[in-house]
Parts: structure tokens; sequence; C-alpha cells
């Protein structure tokens, strides 16, 4: 049986920068994982962080429908308060 393909297209005010291929993945938890860890891939450079914060990874199905909605900002993780390296 085929996995279902799912589809992660940034948001970013009103531009849109579309998936054309997708990737197949077992179930909306994975497409939820694979959102999350395509964000924090890109918020990995300081230089774009402030830019993407304010985007939003939307992931369809193979029939358009919206699985998901992940803002970027719901992606970033804080060092602890007490973390020294933490500025």
């Amino acid at each position: 049986m085929a996995m279902p393909r799912y589809f992660f297209h940034t948001q970013i005010g009103e531009d849109v920068i579309s998936d054309p291929t997708g990737i197949e993945l077992r179930d909306p938890d994975a497409a939820w994982e694979a959102a999350r860890d395509t964000i924090r891939a890109a918020l990995h450079d300081p230089q774009d962080q402030a830019r993407l914060m304010t985007a939003c990874l939307v992931v369809t199905d193979e029939a358009a429908e919206v699985v998901l909605e992940f803002p970027f900002s719901e992606a970033v993780v804080l060092p602890p308060l007490d973390d020294p390296t933490r500025h």
C-alpha cells in the first residue's frame, strides 16, 4: 500500500513558496514531525531567523486539503533561563 504524499508550502506574509513534489510519509503525525524538522533547519541560519519568525509551513495532502499549519515561531526551542549560554 502506498503512503500518502504531503506537500510543504512556506507562507511568508502574502508570498507562498510552493512544494510541487511533496514527500511520502506514513501519516499526519509524521508530516508534523517533518514540518518541525524543516522549520528548525531553516531557522538554523541566524541571518534568516527574524524574517522567518512570521512564516508558516502549510502542509497539504494530495487533494490539496490543509492537513496542518505550523508557524515557524512554534518550532523555536529556547534554552532554559538558567542556561549560561543564553544571551
